[in-house]
């Protein structure tokens, strides 16, 4: 039975008993509804991962999209820095960044959570990818018909890339979602805090949390639950169309 529903003493004892000697109980629940702000945290959360949902698959479309199909020099070596700083590890930018937004006065407001976030260089290099295997006779065939750069790239690329698009989006939404550490460190405001940050501030009288941890976790899973069982085939789609889920 889930430890959500066990009151922190069964929880935290050893072992694994499926029946609480206590019995079962909604204490956890009741914890983080009563001491929480749930619905602020909750609009917070698709505030952050929409907004840097949109910028992202923006920026990293027209910069795979530069990258594909534009010539100018050091467009190799330019590329190649941006498939290196996947292996970067996020962890190692936290100190550099608080710095900026301390620098920018933009520690504790979205966009001290938001800019730091939209900077993906794995998908840049996923629609890159994708980008190379369109027919570049589309593209001709448009300029043909006097289409600029932007316009071949806003009618013909990006028509044909939907199922990479919602893919990429589809992966970016989940992450931001999660994101624990970057919000934790760059907002200090209750009212500004996520969802995953703001759950782990909640704490009863005993400071024990193995119960509420885990109600924290089922109740921050939910909302991605919902928005899987509403976009169930275009994300299935998504992922099996572009092969991303083997990666």
């Amino acid at each position: 039975m889930d430890t959500s529903f066990k009151t922190e003493v069964d929880a935290s004892a050893s072992g694994a008993d499926w029946i609480p000697k206590a019995g079962f109980t909604l204490h956890a629940y009741r914890t983080i509804f009563g001491q929480g702000n749930l619905p602020v945290w909750a609009v917070n959360s698709v505030v952050i991962a929409v907004c840097v949902t949109a910028i992202t698959v923006a920026i990293s479309a027209m910069a795979a999209y530069a990258f594909s199909r534009t010539l100018f020099r050091g467009r190799r070596v330019l590329f190649a820095v941006t498939v290196a700083s996947i292996m970067v590890p996020p962890q190692i930018l936290i100190v550099p960044l608080f710095r900026q937004m301390l620098a920018m006065n933009l520690v504790d407001t979205y966009a001290a959570v938001i800019l730091p976030q939209v900077v993906a260089p794995a998908m840049v290099f996923i629609l890159k990818k994708f980008f190379d295997g369109i027919p570049r006779e589309l593209e001709e065939a448009a300029r043909i018909d006097g289409a600029g750069s932007f316009r071949v790239f806003w009618s013909v690329v990006l028509p044909l890339s939907r199922p990479i698009l919602a893919a990429v989006a589809i992966f970016v939404f989940i992450n931001t979602w999660n994101n624990f550490l970057w919000p934790f460190i760059s907002t200090s405001d209750p009212q500004l805090m996520t969802l995953p940050v703001g759950l782990s501030t909640v704490k009863d009288s005993t400071g024990l949390r193995n119960a509420q941890e885990s109600a924290a976790s089922i109740l921050g899973s939910i909302p991605l639950l919902i928005v899987f069982m509403l976009f169930q085939r275009q994300i299935v789609k998504s992922v099996a169309t572009t092969g991303l889920g083997g990666q």
